[in-house]
């Protein structure tokens, strides 16, 4: 049992400081709606804040960033928004929701919009500080290289100072224990401690950092708990975008893989941040997984497939190459072959659509066999229609069904067939030109040609 979880119920408001302009992205959009896994920023955030199950939820953005007010309620509809006027720093960001920690929660957390990578159970285990008897406590990470990060100092178990880099001391700087910016509070003194920071800097800002301090001269305690330095990242750039982008794959992928889940070469594994694999599921090289996507277990996903708004079905195969875009729902032992595109299709158990198909619009019944180079011709330039296609059908290879059309149960469509009417329960459909024979027309054809050939070089 961890400490977090013999921590009575405690009410929590979380404060998510997402003003940042993101300059250094280069980008005309904010920086918290940058995307890792397919999720900004600030929704990654958002999910870790709803999975620790905060009772209240503030965030903090800057002026004229409504498009960030709208990705935070998109995820959390309750969600109370602030407004930064003026970057006067991090304590004065907090401070534009005080009537919201004036309504006396607990427990007080602080979280950045740009740090997508903090797991939910760390702030639990901040919040646990918190309820043991600390008023600040500071989330710290041992660094591979400390240089201009702020030292969390530490006596006896206890927090004392966090210094700036440049206001370090030679000893100071040897410390390796660096200040990760998240932060929990005691509720009922969050407020009294953040009133009392001071703009005693160069820039003239209100530091977060300083809550220590005061609380150290009121004689309260702050405790700091330490996570690896990766899941502290914050996000400036794009290349600390990249970088981060490539640490939550690998967590991903790991925790893939210790669930059950074989990845063949899991580097060339690309996941959503929502992607759901079961059981016993094979994953082959260069496989690409959208938002939205549910494997199920058994289900196999040949090299270099895409994935996205789909589920597979338990013992599906699918691919290689092969494309399941928004609203494909493979059932059980489904196969999509190489070079397949599904979209918006409901494919029974057992059917097949082995090679060179686009299925889209459709319903396709359990067992059902489409051939290669079949399509479901279902957009007329203004709608989309539906094709259905019966338990047990065969649609021969090469054909072209244009919906709205029905192929009944058991019924066959002749290859190379254009299908513009509905066909019955075991029927055959045949639509297609007459074959017909010219007996000698390529020999004479060749010698008519060859002499005009014959006849312009001479020319």
């Amino acid at each position: 049992m961890t400490d977090h979880d013999q921590v009575p119920r405690r009410s929590c408001l979380a404060i998510i400081l997402a003003a940042g302009e993101g300059t250094r992205m280069r980008s005309a959009k904010p920086k918290v709606l940058h995307q890792v896994a397919g999720l900004s920023l600030l929704g990654h955030v958002l999910k870790s804040v709803a999975a620790f199950e905060a009772d209240g939820l503030a965030v903090v953005i800057g002026p004229d960033h409504d498009n960030v007010a709208a990705e935070a309620r998109r995820f959390a509809p309750d969600a109370e928004i602030f407004v930064q006027a003026e970057r006067k720093g991090t304590a004065h960001a907090v401070l534009a929701a005080r009537d919201t920690l004036a309504k006396g929660y607990d427990d007080v957390i602080i979280a950045f919009g740009d740090t997508p990578l903090v797991l939910p159970e760390t702030y639990r285990h901040m919040r646990a500080l918190i309820a043991g008897g600390a008023t600040v406590a500071v989330l710290g990470f041992e660094a591979k290289d400390p240089t201009g990060y702020g030292r969390l100092l530490v006596q006896d178990g206890d927090l004392i100072a966090i210094r700036e880099h440049k206001d370090t001391s030679e000893a100071e700087r040897l410390v390796k224990l660096c200040n990760g910016g998240i932060m929990a509070l005691d509720g009922h003194r969050a407020l009294e401690l953040l009133s009392q920071i001071r703009p005693n800097n160069a820039q003239k800002e209100y530091y977060l950092t300083d809550c220590v301090e005061v609380a150290r001269a009121k004689g309260l305690r702050s405790r700091v708990f330490v996570v690896p330095e990766s899941e502290v990242m914050g996000i400036n750039d794009r290349v600390q975008l990249a970088t981060c982008e490539a640490l939550f794959q690998a967590r991903k992928r790991e925790r893939a893989m210790r669930d059950g889940v074989t990845l063949q070469a899991p580097e060339t594994v690309f996941f959503a941040h929502d992607t759901e694999i079961g059981r016993d599921v094979t994953i082959e090289p260069n496989v690409m997984f959208g938002a939205g996507v549910k494997v199920a277990d058994g289900a196999v996903i040949h090299a270099f497939s895409h994935l996205e708004g789909a589920t597979v079905g338990q013992g599906a195969t699918v691919g290689p190459f092969a494309r399941l875009r928004p609203g494909t729902d493979l059932g059980p032992e489904v196969k999509i072959g190489n070079f397949v595109e599904t979209k918006a299709a409901t494919i029974g158990a057992g059917a097949k659509v082995s090679h060179l198909s686009y299925i889209g619009d459709a319903r396709v019944g359990a067992e059902a066999n489409i051939g290669a180079g079949t399509i479901t011709c279902n957009y007329d330039g203004y709608f989309k229609s539906l094709t259905e296609i019966g338990a047990q059908a065969f649609i021969g290879s090469n054909s072209a069904l244009v919906a709205p059309v029905k192929i009944g149960r058991g019924a066959y469509v002749g290859s190379g067939s254009v299908i513009t009417k509905d066909v019955p329960d075991d029927a055959l459909a045949v639509g297609r030109g007459r074959q017909i024979m010219k007996e000698g027309w390529a020999a004479s054809f060749h010698a008519r040609q060859a002499a005009a050939k014959a006849q312009s070089h001479k020319k």
